[in-house]
């Protein structure tokens, strides 16, 4: 069915390389997740420039898009000081897949040391070096739009709030987290979807990135139905890993998306 938003699912689909799952999910969908690593062991997945041409080649023929998730939680940098190890990984990331011209970066923001309340300043201070840290991966990255800012599990449901407001980045809204969480996703996803560019999809049953089977009706139905009504054209993900939990995912959706209709 003809539907607004480009549907997409991550490239962990298949045991394979990034370019065999690419082959295999165009055609089903319209955008893949890059799930990346780079270790300090020097094991990686980071595309090198002939699989970037293969992904590209594909994405030309096949109206194929990429988001990419980078690989570690960004940890904000003093203003002038050390750039944080997590910064040096996402610039390594971002150089490696930048010709793609990624839909979106996905990006978590590191705030485990004042999510819970701290002084005033404190979090003043995070506040003001993260948005330093975000113009540094913009520059990087080809625009400030290009950052997609995901909400994360165990985080107040408004954490990133006062960071996005002072910069022009877009978001990742991550349902499963806020399902996760044992909070309706909703009305955050209804407040943050004008600057919306990437939505995470994933069951939750004991854990999250499981089948979207495991999303009942009563609370799917109602977010499809705002993305219908509201015409979202960004990159909603099936976050889900293997065959299995793609296909069945996609089988619901499509149902689900019929009786939205």
């Amino acid at each position: 069915m003809k539907i607004p938003f480009r549907l997409g699912t991550t490239s962990y689909i298949l045991s394979d390389d990034l370019v065999a799952n690419a082959h295999f999910l165009a055609g089903k969908v319209k955008d893949m997740e890059l799930v990346l690593f780079d270790l300090d062991d020097g094991t990686s997945n980071l595309p090198s420039g002939q699989t970037v041409e293969r992904l590209l080649t594909l994405a030309e023929e096949q109206d194929f898009t990429y988001t990419v998730h980078l690989p570690l939680d960004i940890c904000p940098s003093l203003d002038g000081g050390k750039i944080h190890f997590s910064v040096h990984k996402a610039h390594k990331t971002i150089a490696a897949t930048r010709a793609l011209q990624p839909w979106a970066y996905i990006v978590h923001l590191d705030g485990r040391e004042v999510r819970q309340c701290p002084a005033p300043d404190v979090l003043e201070r995070w506040q003001k070096d993260m948005l330093w840290t975000l113009s540094q991966l913009a520059e990087w990255a080809g625009g400030v739009q290009q950052l997609a800012i995901e909400n994360l599990e165990g985080y107040p449901p408004d954490f990133v709030q006062p960071v996005v407001d002072q910069i022009d980045v877009t978001r990742c809204v991550d349902l499963g987290h806020y399902w996760l969480d044992g909070i309706d996703p909703l009305p955050f996803l209804r407040a943050a979807l004008p600057r919306t560019r990437v939505i995470h999809l994933h069951g939750v049953d004991g854990r999250d990135h499981q089948s979207v089977t495991h999303i009942s009706p009563d609370k799917l139905s109602p977010v499809l139905q705002l993305l219908l009504d509201e015409q979202y054209t960004g990159v909603l993900t099936m976050e889900v890993f293997g065959e299995q939990d793609f296909q069945s995912s996609y089988q619901y959706l499509q149902t689900m998306l019929e009786s939205a209709r």
